[in-house]
C-alpha cells in the first residue's frame, strides 16, 4: 500500500481517540489530545470551545479554500456492547470502539491526507477542522466554528459513506403541533376531544405529497413520531400534542415547507429550528467530477450532518458504513482507513477549482 505509513499512524491515532470519552458536549479531553497531537507534528493549531482546526502552510487568501471536516463527538454507547466501547480492540481486520466508524475514522483519515497534501504546493488552500457537538447540532460546534474560519469555497465532510460521494443531503425540521379541545366527563356527551380533532391533521401529514421530487433525495418526507394527550381515562382530553419529523429535499427550504404546512392544518405549528436545510452540489463541480473519475458513485444522503450548517458547496465522503453508526460493537475496517487516505489524496492532489 502506497500510504502504509500514513495508514498505520492514522490507526494508532484512532485507537487513542477511541479511548477518550467524547460524548457530545463533553469532548474537551479529546480536543485537548488532538490539539497536542497536531502541534507535535509541527503545525499551529487554533481552538474554540472543543473545535480544533489548522490552516495549511502558506495560506493565501487569493486562492480558493477547501475545508476538510469531521467531528470528534460521539453518541452515548447503546446497550448490547460486548466489547468495551472505550477500549479499542482489533480482531482480524476490524477495529472496535465507540466512534470508530462515526466518525473517528474520517477524522484521522482526513487529518493524514491533510498532512500529505500540504507537503507540496496545491492550487488551493487547505483547512482541517475537527468539530464538536455534531451529533446534537449544538451551538458550540460547527455553528461557532464557521465564525472563526476564512472564506470557504468547498468542504469535504467526513462521514461513513464507503468513500462514495454524498452530493446531496436531506434537511431536518422537527415540528411541535398542538390541538386544543374542551375537557369533559367521558361518561357524558360533553367536551371536545382534542385527540379526535388532531386526527385530520395527522392524516394530512401522513398523505400529503410535495410536488417537487429530487432524483437524489426523493420527496419531502413528513412522519408523525410522537403523540401525547389526556390525563386519565375518564376525562375528555382538552389538549393533544404531536411531533412531526420533516426531511426536506433541495427544492424546498425548511421555511417553504413550514409555510405549506401552515396552509393546510388547523393545529398550532411550532418548528424547533429551521436552520438545518437540505444541501446539494452540482455534478459538474471539479471535486465531484474527479471523484467520479475515481469510480466513486454519487448519491443523496437521508441522514443529517454538519453539512446542513455550511453556507457553501460541500459533500459527505468518508470511510465506513452508515449502518454501523450508533450501534453496539461499532467498528471500522483497518483497510477502510488506508483506502480513505489514498482516495482523499487522489481526489485533491493537483486539483484546480
Amino acid at each position: 500500500m502506497k500510504f502504509q505509513e500514513e495508514t498505520n499512524d492514522a490507526i494508532a491515532l484512532l485507537q487513542q481517540l477511541i479511548a477518550i470519552s467524547s460524548v457530545s458536549k463533553d469532548e474537551s479531553k479529546a480536543a485537548d489530545f488532538l490539539e497536542r497531537f497536531i502541534e507535535m507534528n509541527g503545525y499551529v493549531v487554533s481552538r474554540k470551545n472543543n473545535n480544533v482546526w489548522l490552516l495549511g502552510p502558506g495560506f493565501d487568501s487569493s486562492r480558493p479554500t477547501i475545508l476538510l471536516n469531521s467531528h470528534i463527538d460521539t453518541v452515548k454507547p447503546v446497550a448490547g456492547w460486548i466489547h468495551n466501547p472505550l477500549s479499542p480492540s482489533i480482531e482480524g481486520r476490524k477495529l472496535f470502539g465507540l466512534g470508530s466508524n462515526d466518525a473517528g475514522a474520517s477524522v484521522v483519515s482526513l487529518l493524514h491526507a491533510f498532512f500529505y497534501l500540504t507537503k507540496q504546493q496545491q492550487h488551493y488552500n487547505l483547512i482541517f477542522a475537527a468539530s464538536s457537538e455534531e451529533e446534537i447540532s449544538g451551538e458550540n460546534g460547527m455553528v461557532s466554528l464557521l465564525n472563526e474560519l476564512p472564506k470557504i469555497d468547498f468542504a469535504i465532510v467526513g462521514e461513513p459513506t464507503g468513500m462514495n460521494l454524498a452530493v446531496a443531503e436531506k434537511g431536518l425540521m422537527v415540528v411541535d403541533c398542538t390541538v386544543h379541545g374542551k375537557a369533559g366527563h367521558a361518561a357524558r356527551n360533553e367536551g371536545e376531544n382534542a385527540i379526535y380533532k388532531a386526527l385530520s391533521d395527522i392524516e394530512w401529514f401522513r398523505t400529503f405529497e410535495f410536488d417537487k421530487k429530487s432524483d437524489l433525495l426523493g420527496p419531502v418526507k413528513m412522519t408523525v413520531t410522537q403523540i401525547n394527550a389526556g390525563i386519565q381515562h375518564n376525562v375528555i382530553p382538552d389538549t393533544c400534542r404531536f411531533v412531526v419529523d420533516v426531511r426536506s429535499n433541495e427544492f424546498y427550504t425548511n421555511q417553504d415547507v413550514l409555510n405549506e404546512i401552515r396552509k393546510h392544518v388547523n393545529c398550532e405549528v411550532q418548528p424547533r429550528s429551521i436552520r438545518l436545510s437540505s444541501t446539494a452540489t452540482p455534478l459538474n463541480h471539479p471535486v465531484i467530477k474527479r471523484g467520479r473519475e475515481l469510480n466513486r458513485s454519487v448519491f443523496g444522503s437521508p441522514t443529517l450532518s454538519d453539512q446542513a450548517l455550511m453556507p457553501f458547496q460541500s459533500m459527505k465522503m468518508g470511510p465506513g458504513d452508515s449502518s454501523r453508526s450508533h450501534t453496539a460493537d461499532e467498528y471500522i475496517l483497518l483497510d477502510e482507513i488506508g483506502e480513505a487516505i489514498e482516495i482523499y489524496v487522489k481526489l485533491l492532489d493537483g486539483l484546480k477549482l
